[in-house]
């Protein structure tokens, strides 16, 4: 998607909290979900984000997906002319990259077995390659906007969104969709869902262009949980910057990776009660 500053606010309202609905803004489709009336709302936790480890990440990399499999860490970066996706050890230069030819705009990527679907955000397609050498293997047509995407397995589904308050489910292999549920917050919408990170029934969701994640129950759309995340870099580093846009839950453990667009450094984080506070980053 776009750079969060090209684009015009988006009217926002809290509720217990947390940051739900937005208007059409004209970039980006409008948040067209809708709460199921006289359904009770699910309890909103509030979370926040306790850092563990700060890695290196490029600073010209502008962060569209993230996501750890077989080991390794794959990102896909946008913007037309310069998109690319990469895979290998967090923090570390990438073992694997693949340049993306203009006009394409890349946007999420998830992992599906031996193979792995990059999005693209409004060229119409997406592009299925091998998730050990990143060759691009086919491009399938894709209806929509293509913003977030992951994969749950023990569904047989992928999770995507497209800038709305809609989880829509696909076909792991034609990306046809098989069905969608509203993303609600105590009753309400919850638009401009984002970069996706799937870890068995909940999906994990960034809010664009805001440093919040929300907490999924995909099957019912409840918002569980809402996570503020604080400034995780210094007042210089944001000055060259863009926003929160990466997540990705680190295998056998409860922790996360968060980055942004064109952001100099990466998180290893724990999800912790907002009342426990969060641990402070190293920058200042």
């Amino acid at each position: 998607m776009r750079l969060a500053f090209v684009v015009p606010v988006a009217t926002v309202a809290l509720v217990g909290g947390m940051l739900v609905g937005s208007c059409d803004t004209g970039d980006g489709a409008a948040d067209r979900g809708r709460g199921t009336p006289g359904q009770s709302a699910a309890r909103v936790e509030p979370l926040t984000v306790r850092v563990v480890e700060t890695l290196p990440h490029d600073p010209t990399a502008f962060t569209q997906g993230l996501e750890m499999a077989h080991g390794m860490l794959y990102e896909s970066t946008g913007l037309a002319g310069r998109s690319t996706l990469r895979a290998g050890r967090p923090g570390a230069p990438p073992a694997q990259r693949a340049e993306l030819p203009s006009p394409l705009f890349a946007e999420g990527i998830t992992v599906v077995g031996p193979k792995l679907w990059q999005l693209t955000w409004r060229n119409g397609i997406a592009i299925e390659r091998d998730a050990r050498t990143l060759a691009e293997l086919r491009r399938v047509p894709y209806d929509g906007e293509g913003w977030g995407v992951c994969h749950q397995r023990h569904r047989g589904r992928l999770v995507t969104t497209d800038g709305t308050s809609r989880l829509v489910f696909r076909d792991t292999r034609t990306l046809e969709k098989r069905g969608e549920v509203a993303v609600t917050a105590d009753g309400r919408p919850v638009g401009r869902l984002n970069e996706l990170e799937c870890v068995g029934d909940i999906v994990y969701a960034n809010v664009w262009p805001t440093d919040r994640i929300v907490r999924v129950d995909a099957d019912s759309g409840d918002v569980t949980g809402d996570i503020d995340v604080p400034p995780l870099l210094s007042k210089a580093e944001r000055r060259h910057t863009d926003v929160l846009n990466g997540i990705a839950a680190v295998p056998g453990t409860e922790q996360f990776l968060l980055t942004g667009k064109w952001w100099p450094r990466m998180f290893r984080v724990s999800f912790v009660p907002a009342a426990a506070g969060a641990a402070s980053s190293p920058a200042t």
